[in-house]
């Protein structure tokens, strides 16, 4: 028997007249209820988007009973002799041309890998260099034990050859950095992993701060070492009371350090509040406070996501150095300057 079926196409339900069949398409899920004699079946479906043009359905049929054959528009007319059993399938058709639905899923494959690469280079370039730091250790603690300025400029130039192929740095305010002979407290906000490899680029002989487990890591932790990185235990008070020490220690020998004061990685590129601890070291030496903002690691290789490499730019603004006794308005006033530029961004 064949069945003459009107259908007028609208973005919450779609009413097909056999056997009860009914098929709805709302707004966060499609399911598609089938009867047969007294009992009902429910079929999950793909959803559909009400930004779509067109919702294109095509019947499907068991293999014993008659081939069908359904399409629809907005407003139609559909002939055809229904099966017994039919599953509605939903198509996505996209709003705009037709590699818009892709666009994501093709930017994931590239940063991947991008990133991939990303590692590849650092790697090699880390392996050969830290053959040169390995050689030059012993001369470098005769005569240069806590600047260390020979290890710093093989770690410029291990992060320069690993991020010049992926992105490019732009550096504002250059004339605001202390001589390199000058001690001085470095402090910036914290987005990625990337962070690191930006501020090496600057060339400064300051010492970082760093998780002891990462010391543990091949080439890179022995690299740390030989810079003298400073190793801290996260809640650990006495590993932290330790450092702050080694920092004070090290600016009286002439040394710079450098701190991330909110303590970790921005995951919203927000910039969050400021430990401390860096402006109680620049208070109690009397040296002074160099604000730097960086604008875009977050958006190349976001936290947490240290797999990917996007495509962007980097740009590092360093602001001019602040003085004061006070620990807390040196913290206040370095947290403005980072932000007046951040939120610019």
């Amino acid at each position: 028997m064949v069945h003459s079926v009107s259908l007028k196409y609208s973005p919450t339900s779609l009413f097909l007249g056999y056997n009860g069949a009914r098929f709805l398409a709302g707004s966060s899920s499609t399911l598609l209820c089938t009867q047969r004699g007294t009992e009902t079946y429910k079929h999950p479906i793909l959803r559909t988007s009400h930004n779509a043009p067109l919702c294109s359905l095509q019947g499907i049929s068991r293999k014993h009973e008659n081939v069908s054959c359904l399409s629809v528009s907005p407003q139609l007319n559909v002939q055809n002799k229904f099966p017994r059993d039919i599953v509605v399938r939903s198509e996505l058709t996209a709003a705009g041309s037709a590699g818009n639905g892709y666009s994501l899923p093709e930017l994931k494959v590239e940063s991947k890998v991008r990133g991939a690469c990303f590692y590849v280079v650092t790697a090699f370039a880390a392996v050969f260099l830290f053959v040169l730091m390995m050689v030059g250790h012993p001369l470098v603690l005769l005569f240069d034990r806590y600047q260390r300025k020979f290890h710093h400029f093989i770690a410029k130039v291990w992060a320069s050859l690993t991020v010049a192929p992926f992105f490019k740095i732009e550096f504002e305010g250059l004339e605001n950095l202390p001589p390199p002979d000058s001690p001085a407290v470095y402090v910036s906000n914290h987005q990625s992993f990337l962070d690191i490899y930006t501020l090496l680029t600057l060339g400064r002989s300051f010492k970082f701060i760093s998780k002891t487990g990462i010391f543990l890591f091949p080439i890179i932790g022995w690299a740390m070492f030989f810079l003298g990185v400073i190793p801290l235990k996260r809640m650990d008070s006495r590993s932290q009371l330790d450092c702050l020490k080694r920092c004070m220690d090290l600016i009286k020998k002439g040394a710079s350090v450098f701190f991330f004061p909110e303590g970790t990685r921005s995951k919203d590129g927000k910039l969050g509040t400021f430990k401390k601890g860096a402006f109680s070291v620049a208070a109690k030496t009397n040296v002074p406070v160099v604000p730097i903002t960086l604008i875009g690691t977050g958006q190349i290789m976001p936290a947490g996501k240290e797999g990917i490499v996007n495509v962007g730019s980097v740009k590092v603004v360093i602001h001019k150095p602040i003085d004061g006794k006070d620990p807390d308005l040196l913290c206040k006033e370095a947290r403005k300057t980072i932000a007046s530029v951040l939120t610019q961004s």
